[in-house]
């Protein structure tokens, strides 16, 4: 509090705190909590605390960075007891994040050893954001460095035949950085010439992005190959997934009425059989009962498939680029 209460009162003229300390309360107990605080733009949610304690400087970067991932992942199980000392109430920030459809992003991280003293020793700091994902954006120069990497994937794989050996740089955008699942889609003459991506954010978006852009160009199963002939036709587009959410339905019925056209992308799972439609999928198949019984045919499962095993995840997209079809 003491820390906190300076910049609020330099920032703000007039608000009310609720100070809360978690101590062990189970990640359930915190969800509940600010769940039955959270408000609107006039609540402002901050959860205070170290991150890695008394490692040696290289150590407590390797464990800051998996805390990162953890936390821009939205997985409070993968917080373990020696990467935050604050854990259970980032825990339960994370369950409702999930929950939310909140987008993650580390702002910066840096330990006590980048500022003085010993480097023998140290205590990490980090400081994340948290934004609803459907309203989140990259800035423009971001957007753009990463629309230009995805042609640059496409054009070293059409010259060399592989793809490209990618590495995040110094000076690289965080946002860039960030833990995300994305999808690459390609058109040619206003039609889809490949579309590849990843369901879960598992690696850095910029190298996620490298590794579909080079599988929608050359390893998409439904098309050939992409020439040097169309590559100078080529549009690209990315969709920058949220996290995918379970749908809690019982029923055809009862998933129908949550489904949420042109905002809702979709992921089915029954056994080993499963598909995705991005949101823009709305576009060409706007009725809901359409739209769940074409991704039923592309999972290879029966239009009117319905099981007690039937899963369906809801999430949503940054999209940019010339979007227009997508699947």
């Amino acid at each position: 509090m003491e820390t906190q209460l300076p910049f609020l009162q330099r920032a703000l003229d007039r608000f009310s705190v609720l100070p809360i300390l978690v101590g062990g309360a189970p990640t359930e107990a915190v969800a509940a909590v600010l769940k039955a605080l959270w408000g609107g733009p006039e609540t402002l949610i901050v959860i205070s605390s170290d991150l890695s304690h008394y490692h040696g400087y290289a150590k407590a970067r390797a464990s800051d960075d998996e805390a990162a991932k953890a936390i821009e992942m939205l997985m409070p199980e993968r917080l373990s007891a020696d990467q935050a000392c604050g854990r259970h109430g980032i825990r339960g920030l994370l369950s409702v994040a999930r929950a939310l459809d909140l987008r993650a992003t580390a702002i910066d991280l840096r330990n006590s050893g980048d500022t003085s003293g010993g480097r023998d020793k140290v205590v990490g700091y980090g400081a994340f954001a948290f934004e609803y994902a459907h309203g989140a954006r990259l800035a423009s120069p971001e957007r753009k460095t990463l629309l230009d990497t995805v042609k640059w994937t496409i054009e070293f794989g059409l010259n060399n035949g592989r793809e490209p050996k990618a590495a995040l740089g110094a000076g690289l955008a965080r946002a860039l950085a960030a833990m995300r699942a994305c999808f690459v889609t390609l058109t040619l003459d206003d039609k889809l010439r490949g579309c590849i991506g990843s369901l879960q954010a598992h690696r850095p978006l910029i190298l996620d992005a490298v590794a579909n852009a080079h599988r929608a160009a050359f390893g998409d199963p439904r098309f050939s190959p992409l020439t040097a002939d169309e590559f100078e036709r080529l549009h690209v587009s990315i969709s920058i997934l949220s996290t995918p959410r379970l749908v809690p339905a019982g029923s055809e019925a009862e998933l129908l009425r949550e489904l949420r056209p042109d905002v809702d992308g979709l992921i089915i799972r029954d056994g080993k059989a499963g598909g995705i439609f991005l949101p823009q999928v709305w576009h060409g198949i706007p009725r809901p009962e359409q739209f769940l019984s074409q991704l039923r045919r592309k999972a290879g499962l029966r239009p009117n498939h319905w099981s007690d095993s039937f899963k369906a995840y809801r999430f949503t997209t940054e999209s940019f680029g010339p979007v227009k079809h997508a699947a």
